[in-house]
């Protein structure tokens, strides 16, 4: 059994022993889907490293108190992120009408709600993991609270949201722009992040070098969210 199929099991195991909700227990108690289990292999796992804060099969309700289930749930200090995963066959060529209407609606609940929502498609998990595994860096980065880097002037930190809110790997030019210094500068700021294991250099050709966010501290808090699209579970 590889590293991945004992972290996922210990996994699923822990969200089964607080459980309370006997609608999620048992949905919990099969196995995840396979799109889910594929994205997690493919792309959290490699990018994130753990699966803290990430929860399988959570209950919500919409506004019209009926009970929704989301594929991943992603809630660092009570923040609502939702990661849902779309299969080609059944969400684009052969979906019936009314469930692709119900499937906007739940999507808009969620937005609505105040969730940041991460539709990924399953073709996408196997034809471009590594663009999917940048986007779940930043959606993850949205969730990490800046006070988690006290020493950090004003101009670093704000490197550091940049760096965070990428979907990609950056170059000092475009940081540049976006902090209004010259690239002389920006590059000593980037250097020093590198310098402070908060960034890596993602290419080390010098004139196209370009940088991205170290792995994020998973043991920051944000605060939480309070909505009307509720959640169902007692944990």
């Amino acid at each position: 059994m590889s590293v991945f199929e004992i972290k996922l099991n210990q996994w699923l195991h822990d969200q089964l022993a607080v459980e309370k909700n006997l609608r999620r227990r048992e949905i919990l108690q099969k196995e995840i889907g396979h799109g889910t289990k594929e994205f997690l292999r493919t792309i959290w796992y490699p990018a994130i490293g753990n699966f803290n804060h990430l929860y399988a099969e959570w209950e919500v309700r919409d506004y019209g108190n009926r009970c929704r289930y989301l594929d991943l749930a992603y809630m660092p200090g009570g923040a609502r992120g939702c990661i849902e995963i779309h299969g080609y066959r059944s969400h684009a060529r052969d979906i019936e009408s009314w469930r692709f209407k119900d499937l906007c609606k739940k999507q808009a609940h969620l937005v609505l709600g105040d969730w940041l929502f991460l539709p990924v498609a399953y073709l996408s998990i196997e034809e471009e993991p590594e663009v999917i595994r940048q986007m779940v860096l930043s959606f993850v980065g949205k969730f990490v609270s800046m006070s988690t880097h006290h020493s950090l002037s004003w101009i670093e930190a704000e490197t550091l949201r940049f760096a965070r809110g990428a979907i990609r790997p950056f170059r000092s030019d475009e940081l540049a722009l976006h902090l209004n210094r010259s690239t002389r500068q920006t590059r000593r700021i980037l250097d020093k992040l590198v310098e402070m294991n908060v960034l890596i250099v993602h290419n080390e050709q010098q004139r196209y070098r370009t940088y991205q966010v170290v792995n994020f501290d998973h043991k920051s808090e944000n605060k939480a969210v309070f909505t009307e699209f509720v959640d169902t579970n007692d944990h």
